[in-house]
């Protein structure tokens, strides 16, 4: 059948219509998700979003999606278990929420990339076995373009998320190629605690220096100064201040085995606390006898139990120190070994 020319300019917007209606469809959905977590967020004050199976079914049906989602699960009923730290993790998973606002205020269309969630285990349990989470602490980042919660969403490497807020912003900035930025976190203390213990030093500070004027303080004990020693020494070699400020855990559980704990990972992303004070346990005992040797062990007369005693305090430090090289290369997959230039 012959088409006329003038039916063909209708026929034409008909069919891009036709064409063009599923995109269409699908961003007006887009839009509309958008603005309806952006409702709820705007409810929450850190910013993170509580997801149920309805909302997260809604989430991975729209498509196509111009957001990623960062999802924290939870389950109320383990935050008593101390060795995983849902709690503070949680807590820092809000923290950086609420970061993520406050230094994109100015920036919708940032905003509009990513949402924190959280989703909770007695409320969500098929939201759970559709991403396979079977252990805690578990957090994973949802892609823009993808449609299988299992293989297309990104899991949280344990290290990722042990470094708390900072650990998690590196790993949301190399996925997503947003920036988080600074991480505002309150301060050790208030204003009013602050004052007090100004006050209560200026109220103590007469008789503190009467007792420095009289030689009865602790400074003046040299024993104190001994013991202050050895523990600024095992406080540096140990990397205390590194799990301070990093708020490094003791020890973590073992996603395989909930009930199994690991106070060694294997990786140089991430140090537990064990390891350091394991490490700086073995530096300590290799100090100690040093500092054994070279100062009271000159002063013993008897040659042989000289001898003797030298012979101990070198095997057990050879021992220690083969320990913690032994470590350095199981963790890291560096080897330690002698180097001799080629022309001698």
């Amino acid at each position: 059948m012959a088409i006329h020319l003038r039916s063909a300019p209708p026929l034409l917007l008909l069919l891009s219509i036709a064409l063009l209606s599923p995109f269409l469809a699908g961003a007006g959905a887009d839009a509309d998700l958008l603005s309806e977590l952006q409702s709820i967020q705007s409810r929450s004050s850190s910013g993170v979003i509580h997801l149920n199976d309805n909302l997260l079914r809604r989430i991975i049906t729209t498509k196509p999606r111009s957001f990623s989602v960062i999802i924290f699960f939870d389950a109320i009923q383990l935050h008593d278990k101390s060795e995983l730290h849902l709690k503070s993790l949680k807590s820092e998973f809000f923290l950086l929420s609420k970061s993520f606002g406050i230094n994109n205020q100015n920036s919708q269309s940032t905003l509009s990339k990513l949402f924190f969630c959280d989703i909770e285990f007695g409320e969500s349990q098929s939201s759970f076995a559709q991403f396979g989470v079977n252990a805690l602490p578990h957090i994973r980042l949802l892609p823009p373009d993808a449609s299988n919660l299992k293989s297309d969403s990104i899991a949280m490497d344990a290290g990722d998320f042990s470094g708390l807020a900072e650990s998690m912003a590196a790993f949301i900035q190399s996925k997503t190629k947003l920036t988080i930025g600074h991480i505002h976190r309150p301060p050790i203390l208030s204003k009013t605690q602050l004052g007090f213990i100004i006050a209560g030093f200026l109220i103590s500070l007469p008789f503190l220096f009467k007792k420095l004027l009289a030689g009865e303080t602790l400074f003046h004990d040299k024993r104190f100064w001994l013991s202050a020693s050895v523990f600024v020494y095992f406080f540096s070699v140990s990397g205390t201040m590194h799990n301070i400020i990093r708020k490094m855990p003791m020890f973590i559980s073992d996603r395989n085995d909930p009930n199994k704990l690991i106070f060694f990972y294997q990786g140089s992303g991430m140090q537990l606390g064990a390891e350091g004070f394991a490490i700086g346990f073995l530096y300590t005992v290799v100090g100690l006898l040093l500092a054994f040797v070279t100062h009271v062990l000159v002063r013993v007369k008897n040659v042989i139990a000289q001898r003797t005693i030298m012979i101990i305090a070198m095997i057990v430090s050879v021992w220690a120190v083969r320990k913690v090289v032994y470590l350095d290369n199981w963790k890291t997959g560096y080897a330690v070994h002698a180097y001799l230039p080629s022309n001698w």
